[in-house]
């Protein structure tokens, strides 16, 4: 009995899978595979063709040179170079190994800064007043121009007086950028922001005094507003460049960097990057 029962089960799974009498292939004809496999490829292909509409009618709303949403906060992030391990900066005079690295970093930054480069790609603006290039209507003026910020205006912090940026001598340079922001404007009546750099509370016998490149430390007005990437293809940064001239030797100093503005809000505690740089400074003399 128990061997005649496994025998029809075995028919049972051999006819569901495909049963000759009824030309059926698990269970259902071919005509029923065909219009159901018919279904779900039109099904699929309306799902498709829905999402590359909703696609096509999004895109149709941006703007490759402006963006339609500016998520960001009131006043721009602040970043160093050269980079350090989180953002501390340690080296020894009398070892070149540990401050070679930062000597390569910042020739590779400042290289697009070349004054030959510069006087080839971009304009020689008037300082002090925003450089605004308007639209005519519809009309776009595109590529837009971008101001000269030639590497010599960095002086004893542009690697060419000393290939060495201060770091053989104990008197290194720091660059400064101001975050990127399309259409800000960061100073008013003439007024370029600036940078002023300190050290914390319990470092600031450490620190020493410290010189700015350009002088007064500015981020001169003539290089806003920023167009974007696409639109301003070779829009030159500006930088600031703060050398520490008689920083304490074997100490940990922190420093801390600050945007000067009279239309940028100041930094909040809430966010220690808006406007601002911290970083830790550490110059051994072995």
């Amino acid at each position: 009995m128990s061997i005649k029962r496994e025998a029809d089960d075995d028919d049972e799974w051999r006819d569901f899978f495909w049963n000759p009498r009824t030309h059926e292939l698990m269970g259902r004809t071919a005509t029923s595979w065909g219009l159901i496999l018919l279904f779900y490829l039109v099904f699929y292909l309306f799902l498709a063709g829905m999402f590359a509409l909703t696609m096509y009618v999004m895109l149709l709303t941006l703007d490759d040179y402006n963006p339609t949403w500016q998520d960001r906060l009131t006043t721009p992030g602040m970043m160093i170079r050269p980079k350090g391990d989180q953002l501390e900066i340690t080296f020894s005079v009398s070892d070149t190994e540990s401050w070679d690295g930062f000597v390569q970093n910042l020739n590779n930054f400042l290289s697009p800064y070349n004054d030959s480069y510069q006087v080839q790609t971009n304009d020689d603006c008037p300082p002090d007043q925003y450089f605004i290039q308007e639209d005519s209507g519809t009309v776009r003026n595109i590529p837009k121009r971008s101001c000269q910020f030639n590497r010599t205006v960095l002086q004893e912090c542009s690697g060419i007086s000393d290939p060495s940026y201060g770091y053989s001598s104990g008197q290194p340079c720091i660059l400064i950028k101001l975050n990127r922001v399309i259409g800000m404007l960061p100073g008013k009546d003439g007024q370029s922001p600036y940078v002023t750099c300190g050290a914390k509370k319990e470092d600031s016998a450490k620190m020493g005094p410290v010189k700015y490149f350009p002088p007064n430390g500015t981020f001169n007005l003539m290089y806003y507003p920023y167009y974007g990437k696409k639109a301003q293809v070779n829009y030159t940064q500006p930088l600031v460049a703060v050398k520490f001239m008689n920083a304490s030797l074997n100490s940990d100093i922190s420093v801390e960097c600050n945007i000067n503005s009279n239309t940028l809000a100041e930094g909040s505690e809430r966010d220690k990057f808006a406007g601002r740089v911290s970083f830790k400074l550490r110059i051994n003399d072995k």
